[in-house]
């Protein structure tokens, strides 16, 4: 992400600003109305304050019949004129203010579903939350409250000015005391609001992401006794925000301090003016008046101009780091052939990865061929490279060299989302959604699927049993994440997905390791079923699990360094043997404990 630019109004601030006036376009009529409004709002003002003078020449000096007539009722119809115009001034900018902000969330969030996964790993996820949560509700203040005042003020300030110059233009020279230092001093605070502007955004992300770690590992938390580290940690953070917020605050306070000096001197001048000998005999009381509230009024509309600042400046700020997210290029897609069902021929040829984050390579020149139809396992330590070789299926990550060969053509020939149909993945971390059972397990394009398709497939991944017994079966609200469901009813649902999905290759990354034995006995003879006619990628730290695989491929550091099945791999005595008489041993152990 840019820094502030410490300039007030560059080229950059103009087109960023112009953009985002940009999203008020489409509302052009209600923009109309509501400029109408402003506009009335601010006149109103104007007008009552080039009233004083024939009120008080007129009315009071001379008593004039017809003024103590219609007087009052020209000020009721001010202010009643003034009241309709105020009422749609602020509807108007907070209907088109609220829909900036949900078009903006709506383009922010349109770009995380397009964005690659290296984005997702370059930036902590409080961060991208903050944007649709805080940072899109800052371009509100920008694009339309700031409007707002720039258009009722600034007509407050030019009426104003016009009755002094209409009345005195004498007396009007008070103002030279008063522009060049109001404009010294919006420079200034203009510059100030953008620097620290762009620390809140980060701040608010910093606050986001700590909520967001902390409730999600409240179990840790508690269990290690966490709650004074994470308190401290949130405490951090939040008094870094709040220092940036009492920045702004101190900024705004000297800011109307040193305007209020700078009226004081104005009207200061402006007595000084009207009170000098030959001057004094030939201005009336109401001309005095007149101008002396001129110049009132229009203090209090400098002062918000000039706070206005503040405003735009956030909002520039929030439009700067949105758009940037927005104009990020998508995914990768240069396909060009719809696959319509693969036969799951799949080669893996010099496959080499490394992740741009931090330039480490997470494979050094894979080999591999899975024919169609077999089961290939993926065994290694962590950290060898198995989930590496396996998001790159789903063209998660683009091969850094070598490449991948599906049906006798270069994989990234078929468009993403054609391949993606191809895939069925379930992985370690099981994903739900706040949705209920049965939208969960027919989620996105498999929506369509009826209800007798969603029960087969959640028997099938023996989730019935425990699904018969929520509330409304499979029309059951699961909670975010599905966290009304133990951690082995939430991996059947997400096998129900993919089985339901039916596609012609299969990822299971460790997509039996948070099931019971008994369970996961009867989901293997499933998965069994399921492997039967498709090219299955299973990735394994249980051996037991995968002994019966077409091929066993054994990864260290990136790299196969051995390869067969697991009768080979045992009779070579290699890596594979020593981790299952590994395991074998433990489970002994284990078995001989009970």
């Amino acid at each position: 992400m840019s820094t502030g630019g410490t300039g007030v109004w560059d080229a950059e601030s103009l087109r960023i600003y112009r953009r985002l006036l940009g999203y008020t376009g489409r509302y052009w009529l209600i923009g109309l109305v509501t400029l109408a409004g402003m506009a009335v709002d601010g006149g109103g003002l104007v007008v009552f304050t080039k009233l004083l003078q024939p009120l008080i020449d007129k009315l009071f000096a001379q008593k004039d019949p017809y003024l103590i007539f219609w007087m009052p009722i020209w000020i009721i119809a001010i202010f009643a004129v003034r009241g309709v115009g105020t009422f749609v001034s602020s509807y108007g900018v907070s209907y088109i203010g609220r829909n900036v902000v949900q078009v903006m969330q709506h383009d922010v969030f349109g770009a995380y579903l397009r964005l690659p996964a290296t984005f997702f790993g370059a930036e902590a996820s409080g961060h991208q939350v903050s944007r649709i949560t805080y940072t899109s509700e800052q371009v509100a203040s920008a694009s339309t409250d700031a409007v707002k005042i720039v258009v009722t003020e600034g007509v407050t300030v030019i009426g104003c000015l016009y009755v002094m110059l209409y009345y005195s233009a004498y007396l009007t020279l008070a103002l030279l005391v008063m522009v060049p230092a109001i404009a010294l001093i919006a420079t200034v605070v203009s510059r100030r609001y953008r620097q620290i502007s762009w620390r809140i955004q980060g701040s608010m992300g910093s606050v986001t992401g700590t909520v967001e770690e902390s409730v999600g590992a409240h179990r840790e938390v508690r269990i290690y006794g966490g709650q004074r580290h994470e308190s401290d940690r949130f405490d951090v953070v939040t008094q870094r925000t709040k220092r940036f917020n009492l920045k702004i605050a101190a900024t705004n306070a000297l800011s109307s301090t040193a305007i209020q000096t700078v009226a004081a001197c104005a009207l200061a001048a402006l007595v000084y003016l009207g009170t000098r000998p030959g001057v004094i005999d030939n201005i009336s009381p109401g001309v005095f008046v007149a101008v002396l509230t001129a110049m009132g009024t229009m203090m209090p509309s400098l002062k918000r101009l000039t706070t206005v600042q503040a405003n735009i400046q956030r909002g520039l700020s929030a439009a700067t780091d949105l758009f940037e997210v927005i104009d990020m290029p998508p995914e990768i897609d240069q396909g060009t052939r719809e696959l319509a069902r693969t036969r799951g021929d799949l080669r893996f040829e010099d496959v080499r990865l490394t992740y741009p984050r931090n330039d480490f390579e997470a494979l050094r020149g894979v080999d591999l061929h899975c024919a169609p139809g077999t089961v290939t396992a993926l065994v290694g330590r962590s950290g060898s490279g198995k989930s590496s070789l396996a998001s790159l299926l789903p063209r998660f990550y683009e091969p850094s060299g070598g490449r991948i060969v599906l049906d006798s053509e270069d994989y990234r020939n078929y468009t993403l989302a054609s391949l993606r149909r191809q895939i069925a993945w379930v992985g370690q971390s099981v994903v739900l959604f706040d949705d209920t059972v049965a939208n969960n397990i027919a989620y996105g394009e498999l929506a369509g699927a009826g209800e007798a398709d969603i029960v087969a497939a959640a028997e099938a991944a023996n989730a019935m049993e425990f699904i018969a017994r929520l509330p409304q079966g499979i029309h059951t609200p699961i909670g975010q994440s599905g966290n009304t469901l133990s951690g082995g009813q939430r991996q059947r649902i997400a096998i129900a997905r993919a089985i339901l999905k039916n596609a012609p290759i299969l990822v299971l990354d460790e997509a039996t390791s948070a099931l019971d034995t008994e369970s996961e006995q009867l989901i293997q003879q499933a998965l069994q079923r399921l492997m039967r006619d498709r090219t299955t990628l299973v990735i394994a730290h249980r051996l037991s699990t995968i002994e019966g695989a077409d091929q066993i491929a054994v990864m260290e550091q990136g790299r196969i360094i051995e390869r067969g099945t697991h009768a080979e791999l045992i009779a070579l005595n290699g890596q594979y043997a020593a981790l299952h008489r590994m395991q074998f041993h433990d489970h002994a152990v284990n078995l001989g404990s009970d």
